[in-house]
């Protein structure tokens, strides 16, 4: 066997072949290339590593995009990655175009993509020409094309709206052959209408808007027929549609496709792409854009269903939401409604607004069970019923008790199997506002806030009864609160609270931040901000506690009372802050103790010394208590805050008709009573016992400290 000539170096075959040689590490995000790679790539020839950005500096922005899907369809498929790159330099030119293939393959514990490969300069045949038919149908056309119809199907499957579907369409850049300008068409009666469009300038689309159907022009002859038009010269557009040829002709385009929008058989409109340059529009291209015509229709028709049911749900929802009324003399009202559930963006929440005689007017907020049209026309039918009943003079108690009936008879029938029962939550407040009394009555709906004047905000607690339409028979009892000159009530339903994984508790303290951080009276502005921070943007609101990040309606009702002002109409009277809160305790109530004390932690809630927010709220408990026990009268609680920051005094002053004073006693080691007064001398800083007319007053002060107290040692410390 005779000796043949040793086979040259594989670095050799590769220079005389002018073939360059790369590798790509994603997750370092380098390239190293050879010399023949570099020259190829428009470098010095000689080796180097370049980063990803300096890479993709030098490559087509289109041919960067592609690679990626590129790479990924031959690693799910285990073969090479083919693909036809041009070459830029460093003023956008395009110098040359290369062929490049590699063997990629996944890295899953560095979740990174290694690539080997090989690139070679190739002839890129003009657009049109027979060369650039024959290349179309090569591996890496087909490649490109796949990865682009995946990107394309997916985005244009995100889009929500048609706004968002036109956006989607005007940056598709499809695999070697992209159009220079896009419209949309669509047919509405025996006109066209252009739904929107790309590459042109504003008002270009004039002569093409309102076109009758029957007109000789491409995008009306697909829409009557569904059958797709291609025009490959501008002397093949004239000589089909001589009429509209002088329409197209200014806009210099070389050559057309219009396509037809069909969904379920019907076809909805037409698509047109326009090229600068001569497109022979072979099968494969005529593939590309069938598929993406077919996903624009598509789209475009989930949007214009989204589009139409939320329309026809929010108009829905907002005709049954009341227009505030006429301004009232020393207060003004704000309302917000904000349709946040999911499915049909309809839901039960409502809010009204309803005059009474004597000048007053009666507030209403409520929430019908369920987010579907049910509750919102339930709600609808339960405002009526309010309106009519309040209109009728009844007090707020019984105008919910007449309501709950209501609700019941509605949603029960005794001669179905499974009825479907709803309940709704409600907030009837009845204002006067002469004096600002506030006469509420509440259904299981969450309680009403109170911003003072100088921005504390408190949770009054109301009484209540069941949610309506569960108990035809329900009780509603009425509680009375006064609101000063200066304050603003807030009512809201519980999406206010809850939506972004809050519960009630996590809710409240977020509202009240916001409602403690508003500065000014603008009420409109409280009121957007209130929805901005619940609903608005990521970055205005926190996440809650709950994994269900829960979404619902919002609905909040603002009701502010003008500061006071002289008699003879000149400018309000400056007076000094002071936080206030009152509360009857009745014999027959004593588990209204419990409330009361609560009232007057919300009270302190900024105390700087949480030691005496407790000696508060026990005194507090001792005196009420002696009350109860030791008299048969009421006890009218008054607290009060005066004074600012790091300067204040409490004042709790507990009022009885009963004329025995206490007495201190000495009660012994296991005496059950008679150290409440000896708390009172110990606890408070001030106090003393006032007889009244008819009763007595007792009373006592706390200061607050100048300084916060010291914290609390660790309970792992001893204790000597």
């Amino acid at each position: 066997m005779r000796t043949g000539e040793p086979l040259p170096a594989v670095g050799e075959v590769l220079a005389a072949l002018a073939t360059g040689l790369w590798h790509w590490d994603t997750a370092k995000a380098l390239v190293t290339v050879d010399a023949e790679a570099a020259r190829l790539l428009g470098l010095p020839p000689e080796p180097t590593t370049l980063t990803e950005a300096q890479t993709r500096a030098r490559l087509h922005p289109v041919d960067w995009n592609e690679i990626t899907g590129v790479v990924q369809l031959a690693v799910a498929e285990n073969t090479l990655a083919e693909v036809r790159i041009r070459i830029m330099d460093e003023q956008g030119r395009i110098i040359r175009v290369v062929r490049s293939r590699s063997k990629p393959r996944y890295d899953p514990a560095r979740r990174a993509y290694v690539l080997i490969g090989a690139m070679q300069e190739v002839t890129d045949p003009s657009p049109g020409t027979v060369a650039a038919r024959s290349a179309a149908i090569t591996g890496d056309w087909r490649r490109s094309r796949e990865a682009f119809l995946l990107d394309a199907g997916r985005a244009l499957a995100e889009a929500r709206s048609t706004e968002e579907v036109l956006r989607v369409a005007a940056g598709l850049s499809m695999p070697g052959f992209s159009p220079d300008g896009l419209a949309v068409f669509g047919a509405e009666g025996d006109r066209l209408k252009i739904i929107g469009h790309h590459g042109q300038q504003p008002g270009d689309e004039d002569p093409f808007t309102h076109m009758p159907l029957d007109t000789d022009y491409p995008a009306t002859e697909v829409v009557r027929t569904g059958r797709a038009v291609y025009l490959s010269s501008p002397e093949q557009y004239k000589s089909r549609y001589p009429v509209t040829w002088p329409l197209a002709e200014h806009f210099g385009r070389q050559s057309w496709a219009f396509l037809p929008l069909t969904v379920a058989g019907r076809t909805m409109g037409a698509w047109m792409a326009a090229f600068t340059y001569p497109v022979a529009f072979t099968p494969d291209e005529r593939s590309v854009l069938t598929t993406v015509a077919r996903m624009l229709a598509q789209a475009l028709s989930r949007a214009e269903a989204t589009e139409s049911a939320r329309e026809l749900t929010d108009g829905l929802q907002r005709s049954m939401l009341p227009k505030l009324g006429p301004e009232i003399p020393g207060m003004r009202v704000a309302a917000r409604y904000v349709p946040t559930g999911g499915g049909l963006q309809v839901g039960g929440d409502w809010y009204d607004m309803i005059p009474l005689p004597g000048g007053r007017f009666a507030l209403v907020i409520g929430d019908v069970q369920g987010h579907d049209v049910r509750a919102a026309g339930l709600m609808g039918q339960l405002r009526i019923a309010l309106r009519a009943y309040a209109s009728e003079g009844h007090r707020p108690d019984a105008v919910l008790s007449r309501a709950s009936r209501f609700l019941h008879g509605m949603t029960y029938d005794d001669d179905q199997d499974s009825p479907d029962l709803r309940f709704a939550t409600c907030l009837y407040v009845e204002v006067d506002p002469a004096n600002g009394t506030l006469d509420i009555a509440r259904a299981g709906h969450p309680d009403p806030a109170i911003r003072m004047a100088d921005g504390t905000v408190l949770l009054r607690r109301t009484d209540g009864g069941l949610p309506l339409g569960i108990d035809p028979d329900a009780d509603y009892p009425t509680t009375r609160l006064t609101l000063e000159p200066g304050e603003t009530v807030m009512v809201c339903t519980d999406g206010l609270l809850e939506t972004g994984g809050h519960d009630l508790d996590t809710g409240w303290q977020r509202v009240r931040s916001i409602l403690e951080g508003h500065r000014g009276d603008d009420l409109e502005a409280l009121a957007d901000a209130l929805v901005q921070a619940v609903h608005g943007p990521s970055s205005h609101h926190t996440r809650g506690p709950l994994t269900d990040r829960r979404e619902d309606d919002i609905a909040v009702l603002l009701l502010h009372r003008e500061g006071a002002g002289c008699a003879c109409g000149g400018p309000a009277l400056t007076l000094p802050a002071i936080r206030r809160t009152m509360l009857t305790v009745a014999q027959a109530e004593p588990e209204r103790v419990a409330v009361a004390r609560e009232q007057l932690r919300e009270l302190l809630h900024d105390w700087t010394s949480r030691d005496q927010v407790d000696s508060a709220v026990l005194l507090l408990s001792e005196t009420l208590t002696n009350v109860l026990v030791h008299t048969d009268a009421d006890a009218l609680l008054l607290a009060e805050v005066h004074g600012s920051a790091a300067a204040r005094r409490i004042r709790v002053e507990v009022t009885d008709t009963s004329d025995d004073l206490p007495h201190k006693r000495r009660p012994g080691e296991l005496a059950s009573s008679g150290r409440g007064l000896m708390l009172i001398e110990l606890l408070a800083d001030a106090w003393g016992v006032d007889p009244r007319g008819r009763g007595k007053s007792i009373w006592f002060e706390l200061y607050e400290p100048t300084e916060p107290a010291e914290p609390a040692a660790s309970s792992g410390a001893s204790e000597e």
